[in-house]
């Protein structure tokens, strides 16, 4: 059976992450911070590791230092572990003077890499969906049905058809179709694969389970650019490939609000993803910092990460991230504050200028703050029209959601209003 021995873990770093700017100005997708204190490349490999791959290829090209910062200090096996996590970055070499052109291109540029590895599987991931998934079992439904390449599904409504690819499955859950964000009912009609009435259709979640060799066979005989558009439809027909079915909690954290909506599903009594299961937890970098503390504050429907200072506030539904200093008298609801990445010392210019904080009495609604932001006295921050799309002066409006870029500063008494 495929497995943790025989299986090599490939994580897609992702493109330039533009539906995510600014969040990924100075970023890579996987390295944006997520739920106060992990990022986004815990996940998946997280899952890895809980399934039993130990051999992990990080891909990257944009952006990429802090994710490189993050993974060197976080995921090191010791000395009598097989396993390795590594960075696989985008590189010119005699054959290839180019960038990743997509996903498949990316991964055809490190066959070589693939190769050395010497397993017999190799799974492909994205590095900015948010999910708990044990691939063992995908794999053992892989070994089952001696797949050539396994894809990954989720049930998908007709309403929803049109934002994912949608695969067509026989009743022995071999794929027979492929067809890109489909709109026409026509074709809605013939690509039925479920009985179940609320969602009759199968979407491709990206990930993608291939035999090694099936893998290379694909990349050097044909020229394709991207798994999902072009490698697995030409692939199911002229090879076995198949649907394995995934109902648990799924999410393309792709776009500025799905990530803040992601974000603030967390803060509910029963979260639709629950980063708390000690069978599968996610991991992140240890950082052995003190215990947030709360002085004469009210929160309510707030996840809170540690090493925060909170003096007299008022927080609803809201994430607050790591070493975060919110004073006295200010209102806060529904909004992601990423925290900071250090305590500053006051003694310094910068801080005595504008203080690594969010300041006294401002009001912030709608919003995300991004870290190490510097929010003076009186700011006032309040929700936009979804749809709305604007850039000011050191805060940009995405989607309606008002978002303020890593280290950045707005003056006290600044107003960001419909």
């Amino acid at each position: 059976m495929a497995g943790k021995d025989d299986m090599l873990g490939v994580i897609l770093g992702g493109g330039r992450g533009s539906r995510l700017y600014p969040l990924t100005k100075e970023r890579s997708k996987p390295a944006v911070p997520m739920a106060g204190k992990y990022r986004l490349i815990d996940i998946p490999i997280s899952n890895c590791i809980n399934s039993g791959i130990y051999r992990i290829a990080i891909l990257t090209q944009f952006n990429s230092v802090s994710l490189h910062r993050h993974i060197s200090r976080t995921y090191n096996f010791d000395a009598f572990h097989t396993g390795w996590v590594q960075i696989w970055a985008a590189e010119q070499t005699v054959e290839n003077t180019n960038w990743y052109q997509g996903t498949a291109d990316a991964v055809r540029k490190q066959l070589l890499e693939i190769s050395s590895a010497r397993t017999e599987h190799v799974l492909i991931l994205a590095g900015d969906h948010l999910y708990r998934m044990d691939y063992a079992k995908m794999a053992q439904f892989h070994t089952e049905k001696d797949a050539d390449i396994t894809v990954a599904v989720q049930p998908v409504s007709r309403e929803d058809c049109g934002r994912f690819g949608i695969l067509k499955r026989n009743p022995a859950s071999q794929l027979t179709e492929f067809h890109e964000k489909p709109t026409d009912p026509v074709i809605l009609d013939e690509i039925i694969s479920r009985d179940d009435p609320a969602k009759p259709y199968i979407g491709s979640m990206g990930i993608y389970l291939f035999k090694t060799r099936v893998l290379i066979d694909l990349l050097r005989t044909y020229d394709y650019d991207d798994f999902g558009s072009h490698v697995i439809p030409a692939a199911i027909k002229t090879h076995k490939v198949y649907g394995y079915d995934f109902e648990g909690f799924w999410e393309d954290i792709g776009t500025i609000r799905s990530f803040y909506q992601a974000n603030l599903a967390l803060t509910e009594p029963v979260p639709p993803f629950n980063f708390f299961d000690q069978k599968f937890p996610i991991y992140s970098h240890p950082r052995f910092l003190p215990g947030s503390t709360v002085e004469n504050s009210t929160l309510k429907d707030v996840l809170l990460a540690e090493g925060c200072r909170i003096e007299e506030a008022k927080i609803t539904h809201s994430i607050i991230g790591l070493r975060s200093q919110i004073r006295r008298g200010t209102t806060i609801i529904d909004s992601i504050l990423m925290g900071n990445d250090y305590y500053e010392w006051p003694e310094t210019s910068e801080a005595k200028a504008a203080p690594m904080e969010i300041g006294q009495d401002c009001h912030i609604e709608g919003a995300i703050i991004d870290k190490n932001a510097r929010i003076g006295k009186g700011v006032v921050i309040k929700k936009f029209p979804p749809g709305t799309d604007l850039n000011g002066d050191g805060w940009v409006v995405r989607d309606g959601i008002v978002v303020i870029p890593k280290s950045g500063k707005l003056s006290a008494g600044t107003k960001i209003c419909p």
